[in-house]
């Protein structure tokens, strides 16, 4: 697969006069076409900056101190040389945003005008980036209701008379209006309960596979992600602590952030275990001491942390091809996290 958004060594800062809160720090993540990557990580951790950073929609006291963002799509690329979304400007930024790239943004109740009605704010997208005449524009809104699954009666619906779920579906068809080939969805499920979650999930798979977009997913969830991504990144206080396929990280977790996360949900098969939460608390992102920000929190640390400059190396006993990345270099991957889990459980802390 060839990279269709690639990030790199982006940095993002939020100003204070109390000291800059580092909300993000060398971040680098590379998103192929068709495929779907997750991001994961506790509330705080940097995700949504991430994503935002990276499509320049966010605002002071924001600040990108580093990186760049590279794009790479059939429609604006020319030559084979990919875009840097950093450094376009304003007119440039309108032509990729949701024509190239598309957010579905977290709380659809929230992100939706509570004053408009469905069909207008369909229009509103259609309209701006196709350029289509108002009847035809009109039946596209239409045949976007179709496509997440709602009846054409409800275009002239406002926002409150919708359910979670259908306010859900109707943020995803805006998000495909122009038919993007980058949509980044920032916990799309949050706030539905598990049935319509489901169907949520459900559909974005089939959409994925029918349109052919590719999907960053951002979500506290990774049991979640475990089902739905080709590859995931977990985040720990603006930093990337690992990367690989969900089966990797299921099976062979390398940093002890990531099987804290494995840890915290309860498994379908097997025996019962107890399930122990991470200890404390994430540190103050204004604090920019050296070495591993998971410390405090971590029952492996050791001196050597302190001085671990957090890039993220292969994992030993995986090939360069594999892309299982850590950026925990002290703890030795043939601990599984099964056996982690056990010797927690006995110890009383988290793995």
């Amino acid at each position: 697969m060839s990279p269709i958004l690639e990030i790199s060594d982006l940095s993002v800062a939020y100003r204070s006069d109390g000291g800059d809160v580092h909300a993000v720090e060398h971040v680098s993540l590379t998103l192929n076409a068709g495929e779907v990557v997750g991001l994961c990580g506790e509330s705080g951790s940097g995700k949504s900056t991430l994503a935002y950073g990276a499509m320049r929609l966010l605002r002071p006291p924001a600040l990108i101190t580093s990186g760049s963002v590279r794009y790479n799509g059939r429609r604006i690329t020319s030559g084979g040389d990919p875009a840097d979304i950093l450094s376009m400007s304003h007119r440039e930024l309108h032509r990729i945003r949701w024509r190239e790239t598309a957010i579905v943004f977290q709380s659809a109740m929230n992100a939706l005008n509570p004053v408009l009605r469905v069909q207008d704010q369909l229009l509103d997208a259609v309209r701006a980036h196709l350029k289509l005449p108002r009847l035809e524009a009109r039946e596209k809104a239409a045949s976007l209701l179709d496509l997440v699954g709602i009846p054409r009666d409800r275009l002239r619906a406002y926002p409150h008379e919708l359910s979670g779920g259908m306010r859900q579906r109707v943020m995803i068809a805006m998000a495909l209006a122009a038919d993007p080939e980058v949509v980044i969805m920032d916990e799309p499920t949050t706030a539905l309960d598990v049935v319509v979650q489901r169907d949520i999930l459900s559909q974005i798979v089939e959409l994925k596979e029918r349109l052919g977009f590719a999907v960053l997913f951002i979500t506290h969830d990774l049991s979640l992600l475990l089902e739905l991504a080709d590859r995931i990144a977990v985040m720990y206080a603006g930093r990337l602590m690992e990367t690989g396929s969900s089966q990797d990280l299921m099976r062979d977790p390398a940093h002890p952030y990531t099987r804290g996360l494995l840890n915290s949900f309860p498994s379908l098969r097997g025996a019962k275990r107890e399930l122990i939460g991470i200890p404390g608390v994430p540190p103050d992102l204004r604090d920019t001491k050296a070495g591993c920000p998971f410390i405090p929190r971590c029952r492996y640390a050791v001196d050597a942390c302190g001085a671990v400059d957090m890039s993220l190396d292969r994992v030993e006993g995986t090939s360069a091809a594999a892309g299982h990345l850590t950026a925990c270099p002290i703890v030795a991957p043939t601990v599984s996290v099964r056996e982690a889990t056990k010797e927690a459980s006995q110890e009383g802390v988290a793995p």
